[in-house]
């Protein structure tokens, strides 16, 4: 069966619960992914990473800051697919610049720097945050590897030599 008769069909939105503890994020992050391979969306490999970071990133600031159960909801419309993770915080992000000395606060930057998309909504459970990732990777080549770099730049303090 081709891809493109595999999608004439979207399918199915699939669901699932997280618990709230660190360990639970790895096994999230996986069961996103193997459900994405699995619908054979026509999705480049770096949109697949992508999905699988980002996806990452939501669900541990979910668990992290309300030390309760999220939601994950993974969807296709046909030309993009969407993550939500719907936790019970009232709080809505909002990603602003990277601070360098800052020991986090680099997830939603992330997200607001590789997806195609991406917002936080209010949800009768608290809020639900989602970003979407189309058919081709809304930041490629050197702009997605200087996002990622900036992501992960350590504390300006780090980098300077201890006999300084």
């Amino acid at each position: 069966m081709s891809v493109a008769t595999r999608q004439a069909t979207a399918p199915a939105p699939f669901g699932f619960r997280v618990l709230p503890s660190a360990e639970a994020v790895p096994d999230a992050r996986r069961r996103v992914i193997r459900t994405v391979r699995g619908w054979g969306l026509p999705l480049a490999e770096d949109a697949l990473r992508d999905v699988e970071l980002l996806s990452s990133e939501l669900i541990t600031n979910a668990v992290s800051h309300t030390h309760a159960p999220c939601v994950v909801c993974v969807s296709w419309d046909g030309e993009r697919l969407r993550v939500e993770v719907t936790d019970v915080g009232h709080e809505l992000p909002a990603a602003g610049g990277i601070d360098l000395d800052a020991t986090d606060g680099r997830g939603l930057f992330l997200v607001a720097a590789l997806a195609t998309d991406w917002g936080s909504e209010p949800d009768p459970a608290g809020k639900r945050i989602w970003f979407e990732v189309g058919t081709t990777a809304a930041v490629s080549g050197d702009e997605r590897l200087t996002a990622l770099v900036r992501a992960a730049a350590p504390k300006a303090r780090d980098v300077v030599p201890a006999s300084a």
